[in-house]
């Protein structure tokens, strides 16, 4: 998917981070690895055991050996930021922060381009930032803390029980109930997980992560309907977050699927100009004669309902907006004013073939499904500013673009 604009994800989320993501490229040895095979080992650890304090050694000493290896880079510094748990004192939790950042660029300028390193570096500050507050109730906050740092030792069971204890003492923590389903995911017993997921998805259930999570082991086990379906539930929590779309494309590539949207072609650009001018450019090759059997003299009909939003439109319908912005209902009614032509045309019988892109749009039309495919395929910063408030009412129709269009088989 393109247009995204990405949540930046809580780059200190090391619990789930470790357990659900291994890099695209990363080929890491299931079977035995050789004490020999340093490189692999380092990679098993981090990656597949989930044991970032294990590997951190072997990682330090094979980037400074191999320091064009984006993946070592990309590792070291993700096992950097899982050192940070480990550390009482602030300033060397800051000072571990900004060099764990040092090697995420590094292995983005070496050519790592893994939708994880894109959002970590989107959420860690070159300063280091601030340390992390997971709970203004400091029991819970402490038991967070010594939660992780279990988890980074690779004590799963007592790091459950310690994300246990924080979620008692802060029933709303989203995280402690995330985390204990990671960690019952990484022992192996799947439904104590997706118990946890569920609690976490009842506390916040505007958040994409525990949905996405809760798909990772029926995916795993061959169940693709339903890591479908958790996969879907997340992108339409938060379909602007770089980390969703990867969940899903994970789906997809396991089966066998391109995900996609109708071929819709739209020959006409509206510009606006600073002086207030609007600029209407129509492709001439897109449309037809005079008879216009295809129908596609009906793009001239979106330049000029587009032009009026922007000139009378949109402060009726936006009264508390000070500024003009593309919107999901300007881009609906103007391609609904297409639709409208398209269909005149075919009732005088002056439009017998139409043009694919017209076809796909008046389907879309027909099925009420118009605007979750501009709110998914013709996204922009504006119009995504629409999209929640469209969901309160909408969810089904969200659900029925995604499944019928978007990852049918």
């Amino acid at each position: 998917m393109t247009n995204s604009f990405p949540r930046a994800v809580r780059y200190v989320g090391l619990a789930a981070i470790l357990l659900f993501v291994t890099p695209s490229f990363c080929s890491v040895a299931s079977a035995q690895v050789t004490s020999e095979d340093d490189r692999e080992r380092a990679l098993q650890l981090l990656w597949k055991d989930s044991k970032p304090a294990a590997a951190l050694p072997l990682l330090e000493k094979l980037v400074k050996d191999r320091p064009d290896d984006g993946l070592l880079a990309f590792s070291y510094g993700f096992a950097l930021l899982a050192k940070v748990k480990l550390l009482k004192d602030p300033t060397a939790r800051k000072q571990t922060r900004i060099e764990a950042r040092g090697w995420l660029v590094k292995a983005q300028d070496l050519g790592v381009n893994e939708p994880l390193l894109k959002s970590v570096l989107e959420g860690l500050p070159a300063d280091g930032g601030i340390d992390e507050t997971y709970s203004t109730v400091k029991e819970a906050d402490d038991a967070m803390r010594d939660a992780e740092s279990l988890f980074v030792n690779g004590q799963f069971n007592e790091a459950a029980e310690a994300y246990q204890h924080a979620l008692k003492a802060d029933p709303k923590l989203y995280e402690a109930a995330l985390f204990t389903g990671d960690m019952y995911f990484k022992l192996g017993q799947n439904e104590k997980a997706a118990e946890w997921y569920t609690k976490a998805t009842q506390i916040n259930p505007d958040r994409e992560t525990a949905y996405r999570y809760s798909a990772t082991p029926f995916l795993r086990s061959g169940k693709l309907d339903e890591a479908k379906s958790r996969y879907i539930e997340a992108v339409i929590v938060e379909p602007y977050n770089r980390m969703t779309w990867s969940g899903l494309n994970q789906w997809a590539e396991a089966a066998g699927v391109q995900l996609g949207h109708p071929q819709i072609d739209i020959p006409t650009t509206v510009e606006s100009k600073e002086s207030g001018n609007i600029t209407i450019r129509v492709d001439p090759k897109s449309v037809g004669d005079k008879d216009d059997p295809a129908g596609t003299n009906a793009w001239i009909r979106y330049g000029f309902f587009r032009t009026s939003w922007k000139l009378k439109e949109f402060a009726k319908a936006y009264p508390n907006e000070t500024s003009y912005r593309h919107s999901l209902r300007e881009e609906a009614a103007a391609l609904q004013a297409v639709v409208e032509a398209v269909k005149q045309g075919q009732k005088e019988k002056k439009i017998t073939q139409l043009d694919s892109s017209l076809a796909n749009l008046v389907k879309l039309s027909d099925e009420g499904l118009l605007e979750p495919f501009i709110l998914y395929a013709l996204v922009d910063e504006g119009i995504a500013k629409d999209y929640y408030e469209y969901k309160k009412t909408n969810r089904d129709k969200l659900k029925r673009y995604l499944i019928e269009y978007v990852t049918a088989r």
